[in-house]
């Protein structure tokens, strides 16, 4: 291990000991991590009685972009986590401590080659969102039009490349002595977050992503992606057209608006199925913060998707396209909730 890993080894041992993670620890053969040498970990613990997934939440958070991205992919397995921690790990989607304003300033000038003056009539320094990737801020173009505007967060290509290769080393650990390990399947977690990374690392193609589902979806009642500003973007800065909606999961706020709920699930099916076998270009990243529902009272009963964030797509191969409609779809009783009489595989199920 070089000494660079093991200083980022021992920053995480500080922070996990500090938001006092000990007992997710407990699990792990202790040949790997003597409780004892944990223990000799010096540092000022946060107060007891804060709930374990806060607890877990902000030592992601504290530890960087890449655990940070481990989190978000963890929070979308609930039939592994208890409810608390999956709650609060799904807010590392779009509420992760932001960098400075201005710092985003200088990287939207530099990556456009132009003032911001110049650039955009308003906008504004506090992002509307910000995830471990980039944040997003609102702004307005000289025409009048509202935007918003993705930005890179900085150094994160060189905070990754130091992070994987280290965050695998621990996911081994973890799979390895875990009683769970060979369920939770930390290493595949990272294999997944490393393979999507570099997509989202450049926003060019992010822009082209978007391009591409917004003209295979345009004129559509079933599903609306936002235009791209190719004149304000770049490889570390993407400018979209702002769009508004609710997030697809807040049921209450669905109800409260009038959305006839029934209708949305099949659109969600029908629009994802028409993405994969019509235009076999998916968007891969389909949670709930990245698909809104269009809130107009007009389309209460005939639902409207709202597409964000384009960094992660997909393709099948050919014969797997054309397979998979072959497939008796009776394999899926996600609506009743029952479990599955069989599993998935190109050109058929095997029973299980």
């Amino acid at each position: 291990m070089s000494l660079r890993s093991a200083a980022r080894l021992w920053q995480i041992l500080r922070v996990a000991r500090r938001y006092r993670l000990d007992a997710l620890l407990q699990g792990v053969g202790r040949s790997s991590l003597p409780a004892a040498a944990f223990a000799l970990v010096p540092v000022r613990r946060i107060e007891p009685g804060r709930p374990e997934g806060e607890r877990v939440r902000l030592a992601l958070q504290a530890l960087g972009p890449i655990f940070v991205k481990f989190g978000q992919v963890l929070s979308t397995r609930r039939d592994l986590l208890p409810p608390e921690v999956a709650d609060e790990l799904a807010r590392l989607r779009d509420q992760v401590e932001p960098f400075p304003g201005e710092e985003a300033v200088a990287i939207v000038e530099q990556q456009l080659g132009r003032s911001l003056a110049e650039a955009f009539a308003r906008f504004d320094t506090t992002p509307l969102a910000s995830a471990s990737i980039a944040q997003v801020h609102a702004a307005t173009l000289h025409d009048g039009r509202e935007v918003v505007v993705k930005v890179l967060r900085p150094g994160i290509r060189r905070r990754i490349a130091e992070d994987i290769g280290l965050l695998r080393s621990l996911a081994g650990l973890v799979q390895r002595h875990h009683p769970r390990g060979h369920r939770i399947r930390p290493l595949a977690v990272v294999e997944q977050v490393e393979a999507t990374l570099d997509g989202e690392l450049d926003l060019q193609r992010e822009g082209a992503n978007a391009s591409v589902l917004r003209r295979n979806w345009l004129g559509s009642d079933e599903m609306y992606v936002p235009e791209v500003l190719w004149s304000h973007s770049a490889e570390r800065v993407l400018t979209l057209e702002r769009v508004h909606g609710i997030a697809s999961d807040d049921i209450a706020a669905l109800d409260a608006a009038g959305i006839n709920r029934p209708r949305l699930a099949e659109r969600f099916v029908r629009v994802f199925y028409t993405q994969v076998f019509r235009d076999n270009f998916f968007h891969a990243d389909a949670h709930a913060g990245n698909i809104w529902v269009d809130p107009d009272p007009a389309r209460r009963d005939n639902p409207r998707l709202v597409a964000l964030d384009f960094g992660i797509v997909g393709q099948l191969p050919t014969a797997t396209s054309t397979t998979w409609p072959r497939t008796s779809w009776r394999c899926s009783s996600a609506t009743t909730g029952a479990s599955p009489s069989c599993t998935w595989r190109p050109g058929g199920c095997r029973p299980r």
